[in-house]
């Protein structure tokens, strides 16, 4: 008897929708740092926060497509279709145009990169949940 079929007993496995959830999280993390790390050298600039603070465009532009890139390549590499690619690269890129915009009007004194990172991952959320049906098969 399995652990899926022992009562009581709970199985420790991710469903499929949360593995490529995680998956695409962990794609996009790595892509994040290179991204960081080559913008941070690319400026001359000791730290993130003062490049969010002087370079705040070119930060969010490079943050987007550092974690877009990689991420787009991962899912076309597990089989999700290019489809699903350019919807997910668009739910990452789109929410970035709020932040720009308040950053060229200086309604914050930096790139707000962080709070970039959590809505663009709700969007993701939201076109994985709206399309349950592909985030969730077996790759």
């Amino acid at each position: 008897m399995t652990s899926a079929q022992t009562p009581g007993v709970r199985s420790h496995h991710l469903s499929p929708f949360w593995r490529h959830f995680l998956e695409m999280l962990a794609v996009m993390m790595a892509g994040m740092f290179v991204s960081v790390a080559v913008v941070v050298m690319a400026t001359g600039r000791k730290t993130w926060d003062e490049v969010t603070t002087q370079y705040g465009t070119q930060a969010l532009i490079v943050m987007a497509i550092g974690m877009t890139a990689p991420m787009v390549a991962w899912m076309v590499h597990r089989g999700m279709g290019w489809r699903n690619a350019w919807e997910m690269a668009a739910a990452m890129v789109l929410p970035v145009i709020p932040f720009l915009c308040l950053f060229w009007f200086g309604a914050t004194e930096s790139a707000a990169c962080g709070a970039y990172c959590a809505v663009m991952v709700l969007t993701m959320l939201g076109l994985m949940g709206w399309r349950r049906s592909e985030y969730s098969r077996p790759m």
